[in-house]
């Protein structure tokens, strides 16, 4: 799966962002070779060339393009794949919920025609319309190895939602293109070669809201740290996110179950 969002659709941790040098001395007078970010155009090619029998993108006015293996090319992936549209609302599921089940009886959902696309898009709608929960105990709900991304393109509601299990056993990514807009994919060699030194991989047990930023829903009252990535050649690339256990997130009471489902992040 791949999801591509202009920077004013999404707001990423600055640190992820690593510019290429100017000059980069090799010791051996022999110029070093850059990895110069790609522009979104350009990063859907790759992925098409990446997955050239069955693969599809989607793309929007706003900002945003979707990018995602069909039904006849997922052998050639490790992982399950889904992909599901619903009122405006997408969503790109890898991996698989083990309480699919009791979760789809949990949202009133019919059983026979949801799978975990559709429980993610029905989770987020409760979270966005209705429900007072936060969004980090919603995810802590979903038992299983996953990663998914949700775009919302409902005008004035515009929002990109991702998630990625604890376990670690889903890999994903994340990363910044050429013109500043978020990448966000399950396959790294096609981050790497459309973000150049600005990627990383995305934290486990993390959650990144468009509007709240990125959170740990495994440690909701704890701030993520920032921890620099160096390459093989020494350079900075992007960073990853650890849980501070020792910095606590200095929270506000929300006022009202109508309140923004993404004041949750309370950041």
């Amino acid at each position: 799966m791949l999801g591509i969002f202009h920077k004013h659709l999404a707001h990423p941790p600055q640190e992820l962002n690593s510019p290429e040098p100017a000059n980069i001395p090799t010791g051996k007078h022999v110029p070093a070779v850059k990895r110069q970010p790609k522009n979104p155009d350009e990063i859907i090619r790759d992925f098409h060339t990446a997955y050239p029998n069955d693969s599809f993108a989607a793309t929007f006015g706003c900002g945003a393009a979707l990018a995602c293996v069909g039904p006849h090319g997922r052998h050639l992936c490790k992982h399950e794949r889904m992909f599901c549209g619903f009122e405006n609302i997408y969503c790109m599921f890898v991996g698989r919920l083990d309480n699919l089940s009791s979760l789809i009886r949990q949202y009133g959902l019919s059983g026979k025609a949801t799978n975990e696309a559709v429980l993610i898009i029905e989770a987020y709608r409760t979270l966005r319309d209705r429900g007072p929960y936060p969004a980090d105990q919603v995810i802590k709900d979903l038992s299983g190895s996953f990663g998914f991304v949700v775009f919302d393109s409902t005008p004035n509601k515009t929002s990109v939602f991702a998630a990625l299990s604890s376990d670690g056993e889903i890999p994903l990514f994340w990363g910044i293109s050429g013109d500043g807009s978020v990448v966000i994919c399950d396959d790294r060699d096609i981050v790497k070669a459309g973000c150049g030194k600005s990627y990383a991989p995305f934290p486990p047990g993390c959650m990144f809201h468009s509007e709240g930023g990125l959170k740990s829903f495994e440690h909701p009252m704890n701030k993520l740290k920032p921890m620099p990535r160096v390459d093989s050649e020494g350079m900075m690339c992007g960073a990853n996110f650890k849980v501070d256990t020792f910095t606590k997130i200095n929270s506000m009471p929300r006022v009202g179950s109508a309140t923004n489902w993404a004041s949750s992040w309370d950041l």
